[in-house]
């Protein structure tokens, strides 16, 4: 079962000191009911967040695509360069997360052409023992983890770097009505907590 919902009410039972919680949820979740009942469940409660619409994505990597192609380089390399400008960093229990990377072309090539991890240089630069150098980057989060506001950032910061090469983008006005879209989705998930 997967569903949205709120937590309405918690009560403790002071003889075993386990607590109940009820939540009133999205949809009808009937026909789930006997299947689980009495079973030990798996359960994770976290705060909604509204993903942001596809068509986000797809202007942004229709975009990408765009402004790899005028740069000579890779998707890859492009997507790294956006979220070192314009993305989010990691964080695990508020703390940052940090690599060491050889502090050479080759480390750095790696770094940028990386698909499946993401990023982002620091100046600070240590030697080994042996006397090679590692530089630190900070991890980056990957821009399928990002709500509207987020993409909306990588998104906008995308769009100046295009048309600094004179790449066709999206009219003021249908950039302006993605945005107040963002901006509209933004304020829900405020409200609905």
């Amino acid at each position: 079962m997967d569903c949205k919902g709120t937590l309405k009410d918690v009560t403790k039972d002071w003889m075993t000191g386990r607590f109940r919680l009820t939540f009133e949820v999205d949809k009808d979740v009937s026909g789930e009911i006997e299947r689980l009942s009495g079973k030990l469940l798996a359960l994770t409660a976290k705060v909604y967040r509204r993903k942001r619409s596809l068509d986000a994505n797809s202007y942004y990597w229709s975009l990408l695509t765009k402004l790899a192609e005028v740069a000579g380089i890779s998707k890859n390399r492009a997507h790294n360069m956006m979220l070192r400008r314009y993305g989010k960093l990691v964080e695990v229990d508020g703390d940052l997360i940090y690599v060491v990377v050889p502090d050479n072309d080759e480390g750095e090539r790696m770094a940028l052409e990386a698909e499946t991890f993401h990023i982002k240089p620091t100046s600070q630069v240590k030697t080994a023992n042996d006397g090679s150098s590692f530089r630190t980057y900070l991890m980056l989060r990957g821009s399928s983890t990002y709500d509207t506001a987020e993409m909306s950032t990588l998104i906008n910061g995308l769009v100046e770097e295009c048309k600094d090469l004179g790449i066709e983008t999206m009219t003021p006005q249908e950039l302006e009505r993605m945005m107040a879209l963002y901006e509209q989705n933004r304020r829900k998930r405020v409200q609905d907590g």
